[in-house]
This record gives structure tokens, C-alpha cells and sequence, in this order.
């Protein structure tokens, strides 16, 4: 069943000249339950993509479908909703809030949202993640592999339609970086849940069951992963 439609999505900066295509005319859909790796070189497009996807930044042209609703025909303020319900976003420097403990930035999203906290779905994760013994820690008292993975949990709290990963373990070691993309594969096969993740890194893609290959802001590959 599709969940995320692509149509020849392109975004520009400047003109004339100075135009530069960070995006031109790029079109494909995923599989709900898809883990897709996006890859490519610096500056090719693919960071672009993730921000458009998840309504972060808005296309010069083209249209973005999630769950069969066009996100860029919102409001402002839908819009906001739509980050917020149904899009969870994984960076690459975790972007923890230093003053919350391992709990309270996993379940920020919710209370944000003014919901009640799913208790059981939190120990669920807590467990999953191997957070158990952190859950009162702040992030200076955790590795860069334990913040990342509190990043993890508070992505999937809110049980979004599209996980976004944009290079989440570039800011860690090799052994590391596995581990999470172990989890993102655990997440994808526990919860079914569609990632899209950024990578320029194609060992680590791999872990993927798709690989887009992007350069110069065009979709230049799409395959399976055997």
C-alpha cells in the first residue's frame, strides 16, 4: 500500500545565472513498511528531499503525497500539524534538549501535542532501544550512540506515517553507526514501520531493502536490496 507519493518534485535557488537545480524534476512513490536509503554525494539533493518530504521546506514545483493528501496544498498551520503527527525526524546531531532527561525528551512530542503518554508503547521502546538504565539521565550524561537512540524513541512516539533519517550516524563511529541502523531495521520490522533514510555512506545503505541513487538533484538509480 503506497504512503508516500513523489511527482516531479523540483526546488530552485536563485536564477538566471546563479540558478541552481538542487532538485529537478524528481518522481517516485514507497511502500508502506518500505526502509528506503537515499544516496549520494555531498550537495546532490538528497538533504533537500528529506526537507521537502517532511514539510520542512517547500518545493518550487511538484507535488508530495502522504497517505494519499498533497502536504504542500496545506496551511501553515496544518501543515505545523503534519511535521508534528506525522513525521518523525532523525538527525545527524541528535538535537536533544540538554535540560530533559532520557524520558522527558522521548515523550516531548507528545505533551506538545497535549496527548496522554501511551505508557506501555514507552517502556516498549525504552526496552527495545536498550535505554533502561538512562531513562533519568540527561543527554551529557549519555554516549553519542545512547543519544541517538533516544532520538529513535522520540521519533516513533508518536507512531508516524514517515520516519526520516538524515544521516543519522554520521556524528559516530563505525560500530556505532551499525548499531543504529540495526535499530532503524528493528523498527522497521517490529512496528512496520516506512523509513527514508539520507546516507552517503553505501555499506550502511545496504542494511536498506531499497537504494535511490541521487546526483545533480535527479534520481539516477532505484533498486532493490537483494
Amino acid at each position: 500500500m503506497e504512503i508516500l507519493k513523489v511527482e516531479h518534485l523540483s526546488k530552485y535557488y536563485g536564477k538566471d545565472a546563479t540558478l541552481v537545480k538542487a532538485l529537478d524534476d524528481v518522481s517516485f512513490t514507497v511502500e508502506r513498511g518500505e526502509f528506503v536509503a537515499v544516496v549520494g554525494a555531498s550537495g546532490s539533493g538528497k538533504s533537500t528531499l528529506l526537507h521537502i518530504l517532511g514539510g520542512v521546506d517547500r518545493p518550487t514545483k511538484g507535488k508530495v503525497y502522504v497517505d494519499g493528501e498533497d502536504i504542500y496544498n496545506l496551511n501553515e498551520e496544518s501543515l505545523a500539524v503534519f511535521r508534528r503527527r506525522q513525521v518523525g525526524l532523525i538527525y545527524q546531531f541528535y538535537n536533544l534538549i540538554p535540560i530533559l532527561n532520557v524520558k522527558e525528551n522521548i515523550t516531548l512530542p507528545i505533551l506538545l501535542d497535549n496527548k496522554k503518554v501511551d505508557d506501555d508503547y514507552l517502556d516498549e521502546l525504552i526496552e527495545t532501544l536498550d535505554l533502561d538504565e538512562r531513562v533519568n539521565h540527561l543527554p551529557n550524561e549519555l554516549s553519542g550512540g545512547q543519544q541517538q537512540r533516544v532520538s529513535i524513541a522520540r521519533a516513533l512516539m508518536n507512531h508516524p506515517s514517515l520516519l526520516l533519517a538524515d544521516e543519522p550516524t554520521g556524528n559516530l563511529d563505525s560500530k556505532s553507526g551499525q548499531e543504529i541502523v540495526e535499530l532503524l531495521k528493528i523498527s522497521n520490522q517490529k512496528y512496520n514501520q516506512t523509513i527514508i533514510m539520507i546516507t552517503h555512506d553505501h555499506n550502511l545503505a545496504l542494511n536498506a531493502s531499497r537504494i535511490i541513487t541521487i546526483d545533480d538533484g535527479k534520481i539516477i538509480s532505484d533498486e532493490k536490496v537483494a
